[in-house]
């Protein structure tokens, strides 16, 4: 799959293990030559473990829930924040940050660390909310209120370009049959959206709310028993993979 390919493209590193002052490092050291990514509040992503060979991934994650749902043979992982690194400055290759900014309590203070700990490359997976909001049909036409809730979390693409000391930019399309979870993910299988157990895994919808969400997906559940929506949207069914505004951000250091 597209997306999962740049992600594993983009997370092979270098490992350098060390401690810092006032922070609980991860204390196993690996095998000399071994490489290590970080992944930044993401830890469903552990399936890159079984692209790379062992010890190659580190995941860094603050939630227990999180955690606890990673999968046998996942890469390893710390609990941690991203403001607040537990490896030294120059610890890996390269550092990753996969739809997660959005959620750090300070950003300048995030990114930055991103910068301190690797060596050569940060790559920040993100999404640009303008485009979000004009191209996915979901935002667009049945729930603009989670559409507002994302602008109030969105970093524009610039602001995280300057903090990033500058950085290429890579357009990321979602295939059809993306199985990742994230919020466009279902862009040609509509009906998932009508999933608590889906919503609950995109935090645009989960944090919006039931209540806020209802009208806009009793819509959406009507429009595709009429039978409207397939009419509406025809030239989607025919596409392999669409851009609704995810875009990589790869700075060298």
């Amino acid at each position: 799959m597209l997306l999962r390919q740049i992600l594993v493209n983009a997370c092979v590193m270098r490992a350098n293990w060390g401690r810092r002052e006032g922070v609980q490092p991860h204390t196993k050291r690996p095998a000399a030559g071994a490489r290590l990514g970080i992944l930044a509040g993401m830890a469903v992503y552990d399936t890159l473990g079984a692209y790379e060979p062992p010890r190659t991934v580190l995941a860094v994650e603050p939630s227990h829930v999180m955690l606890a749902q990673r999968p046998p043979r996942s890469a390893p992982a710390v609990r941690a924040v991203a403001e607040r690194l537990p490896l030294c400055d120059d610890a890996a290759d390269a550092v990753m940050a996969l739809l997660t900014i959005h959620h750090w309590t300070d950003l300048a203070a995030g990114i930055a660390e991103l910068r301190r700990v690797a060596r050569r490359r940060v790559v920040v997976l993100t999404w640009d909310q303008q485009i979000f909001r004009e191209r996915f049909w979901l935002v667009r036409d049945y729930l603009p209120r989670a559409a507002a809730f994302d602008d109030t979390r969105a970093v524009p693409i610039g602001r995280l370009v300057a903090l990033l000391g500058g950085a290429r930019q890579e357009t990321v399309p979602v295939p059809h049959d993306c199985t990742d979870g994230f919020g466009a993910a279902y862009w040609r299988r509509p009906r998932a959206y009508l999933d608590p157990r889906v919503r609950a895994g995109i935090s645009m919808l989960a944090q919006t709310g039931e209540d806020a969400l209802a009208p806009g997906l009793a819509a959406l559940a009507d429009d595709l028993a009429t039978g409207r929506w397939h009419e509406r949207h025809a030239e989607l069914l025919v596409l392999d993979a669409i851009d609704v505004g995810y875009r990589l951000l790869v700075a060298d250091i």
